[in-house]
């Protein structure tokens, strides 16, 4: 494991400093801008910007990293990044967060972009399982790490902004020190909704979908507790609960889902995960029991964009891979892009732990219609299934695939001086 992880080592631990400041932002934006009496429809356009951001970077990054280089062009996302973390606490209004966040969002997509190029780029068939495990638990976990350090300053200082700044520069030293030689594809977005649509319907739709409930969790979970009379303290345990519960949930899911129609198990998932989010709204729960709801909500929720990518991925030819990845994640993103708008409205128009009642109901209707789909199309036999990849299917990234991106790809871009290889055979 150790000759394994060695050359990557450096990649993980700077995606961890900088991942560590992201989780800190989640949490601290919402309660600051409370604090600062946005509102919370003001809020919900903030959250819908980062995503509107992510979009937009998963378009851009991959020609400023064709152009710059891998090394480069992180450094220059991660300096852009830094300033961003420094300019929330200079300026504490709406209209300068709206543009703040969207630039946040294009920057951790670019990076994003860069680090998992760099990882499928360094895997072998006999490592690419370890490797791309390890980012993804690096993720969770930093980003788990990162809303505990909400605690450590009050939120009206600017001091938690400083430590998200601190976080994201020293996320660039293991990265620009490593050894490792520059990857050199680029997967460039192509989407295909339709001929996704046509394949995979709960693929596509739930994607979008689990966007919507899951771009409000991220974007308003944090006031929606505190409205819940937790103190930030508990804010962040229940931020993160929910967090490494989702983590924790992925693998027994996803294996789960190898052996019965994926489709089944998404609809059980989100119908537990509806119960659990009005059980939230209706009891008015605090303290060690919001937290334990927490738990139960996070492992239930997080675990249903990963059924729908491998759903997805079951449905489509393998020549297809990376078109829709990419269409799944873009449905998911513009999904997130409209979760924190409408349940902002939701939550003025009801009370701030309303944010749990539109969940319930995003998921209920989600529900209903994968079960609709589950009696009009047959299910997969186990060997027409991909088999799960929490690698690919993990919400950790921006281009992570089950197999490494084949440069003769015509989805994946090659600089000129780049010395083509065999693609690997991955399965």
């Amino acid at each position: 494991m150790r000759n394994s992880l060695g050359p990557i080592a450096s990649l993980l631990l700077g995606i961890g400093f900088l991942l560590s400041g992201n989780g800190l932002l989640f949490t601290l934006l919402p309660l600051r801008g409370a604090a600062e009496n946005f509102g919370a429809v003001g809020l919900g356009i903030i959250g819908s910007s980062y995503y509107v951001g992510f979009v937009a970077g998963c378009v851009l990054a991959p020609y400023a990293i064709l152009s710059a280089g891998h090394i480069r062009a992180f450094a220059a996302l991660v300096a852009l990044a830094v300033t961003v973390a420094l300019a929330y606490g200079l300026a504490p209004n709406v209209y300068a967060w709206i543009g703040l966040r969207l630039l946040n969002g294009f920057c951790l997509a670019g990076i994003y972009l860069v680090i998992e190029s760099w990882l499928n780029s360094s895997t072998t068939n006999d490592t690419r399982g370890l490797l791309m495990s390890a980012y993804v638990m690096v993720n969770f976990g930093a980003f788990t790490v990162g809303q505990f350090l909400v605690t450590l300053y009050p939120v009206e200082q600017a001091n938690s902004f400083m430590i998200a700044a601190i976080l994201a520069s020293l996320g660039i030293i293991p990265v620009a020190l490593t050894r490792s030689a520059q990857p050199a594809p680029i997967t460039i977005v192509r989407f295909h909704p339709v001929r996704l649509y046509k394949a995979a319907p709960v693929g596509l739709i739930a994607a979008f979908m689990v966007g919507v409930a899951n771009g409000a969790f991220w974007s308003l979970g944090p006031i929606s507790a505190a409205g819940s009379g937790l103190d930030v303290s508990h804010v962040a345990m229940f931020m993160s609960a929910a967090t490494l519960a989702g983590a924790l949930s992925q693998w027994p899911v996803g294996r789960l889902s190898d052996r019965v129609d994926r489709r089944l198990v998404l609809f059980t998932v989100l119908t537990g995960a509806s119960l659990v989010g009005l059980t939230l709204w209706l009891s008015a729960a605090s303290g060690t029991l919001l937290i334990v709801f927490g738990l139960a909500f996070g492992a239930l929720t997080l675990p249903t964009y990963s059924l729908a990518a491998a759903h997805a991925y079951d449905k489509t030819p393998a020549s297809e891979t990376v078109p829709t990845a990419a269409t799944v994640l873009l449905a998911n993103a513009l999904g997130a892009v409209v979760g924190p708008l409408l349940a902002s409205a939701v939550m003025r128009a009801i009370e701030p732990r309303a944010l749990f009642l539109f969940i319930a109901g995003t998921q209920a209707l989600l529900a209903t219609y994968v079960f609709y789909r589950t009696k009009v199309q047959p299910s997969l036999s186990v060997d027409e299934k991909t088999g799960f990849e929490m690698t690919a299917s993990a919400p950790a990234g921006t281009m992570l695939t089950p197999e490494v991106p084949d440069p003769r790809d015509p989805s994946v871009a090659v600089p000129d001086d780049y010395a083509q290889e065999p693609p690997r055979d991955n399965r």
